[in-house]
């Protein structure tokens, strides 16, 4: 495979793989390097990626894999979950920052689900796969996959709805 092949192939799912490094590491830097990881990568194995059915699933198994391996590692003792790829231009300022902070609630309460529900919340209702590619991603049944995504889904509105009707929580 050349390098233009190669470039039609990866180029239309670098954004995806860039916002679900982003999602699980601290930074758009520690995301950046990650993308440019994966990419290294896939271009070693160039030749072998003509083999795989689905070059999309495999690059965002990568991409969590190696998301997981940086936070585990020593390095990472500093890394926190950030992400916000949510912009407004023409609304006026008061919409865009009650639009913000919903936005920001809802990202700090994906914080703080479970490591799979916050994962499969991330690849489903952000980056819009279907259950199948999600199944094989994270390496769940389709159940197991849609019971964790309605849970997520559940808690996030449950604390919505307790943050909206007493106040702070």
């Amino acid at each position: 495979m050349n390098q233009s092949d190669f470039l039609k192939v990866v180029l239309p799912f670098k954004d995806k793989v860039f916002r679900l490094a982003k999602r699980l590491l601290v930074s758009s830097e520690e995301a950046e390097d990650a993308t440019q990881e994966l990419f290294f990568k896939l271009w070693k194995s160039k030749d072998k990626i003509a083999d795989y059915n689905n070059v999309e699933a495999f690059a965002m198994t990568m991409t969590k894999n190696y998301c997981y391996d940086r936070l585990k590692s020593k390095q990472a003792s500093n890394l926190t979950l950030v992400h916000n790829n949510y912009k407004e231009k023409d609304t006026p300022l008061e919409k865009q920052l009650e639009y913000q902070d919903s936005v920001n609630q809802v990202h700090l309460l994906i914080e703080k689900l479970p490591e799979q529900q916050k994962i499969i919340i991330q690849l489903r209702d952000i980056e819009e796969y279907d259950f199948d590619e999600i199944c094989k991603m994270v390496d769940m049944k389709p159940t197991a996959v849609r019971v964790a995504l309605s849970r997520a889904r559940k808690t996030i509105r449950e604390e919505l709805i307790k943050k909206h009707n007493y106040g702070v929580s």
